[in-house]
């Protein structure tokens, strides 16, 4: 992605909605870094959101419209600045 194109996701405003925490609607997203049944972490408009819960899974992701539905049990959310860069080895010896 272009930096111009980063830009102008920055602009695009983010909205998450958590119903009975076991359904999480968000927009503004605008890559999936990772994910599995305990953890979805992913790229937004407003920086990196990771998810956190019990038996979570995917429902939808469109990231041509930049929306993403997860399902499971919530346990919390939590915006960090910037993803872990590098790979296992880089983590592994920081």
């Amino acid at each position: 992605m272009q930096i111009e194109d980063k830009n102008m996701l920055r602009d695009v405003p983010q909205n998450i909605i958590i119903e009975n925490r076991s359904r999480m609607s968000v927009s503004g997203v605008s890559d999936v870094e990772n994910f599995d049944e305990n953890t979805v972490v992913l790229y937004t408009t407003r920086g990196l959101l990771t998810v956190r819960g019990v038996g979570l899974h995917i429902e939808r992701l469109s990231l041509e419209s930049g929306e993403l539905a997860v399902e499971g049990t919530i346990d919390g959310i939590e915006y960090s600045a910037e993803a872990e860069t590098g790979g296992f080895w880089s983590r592994l010896f920081r």
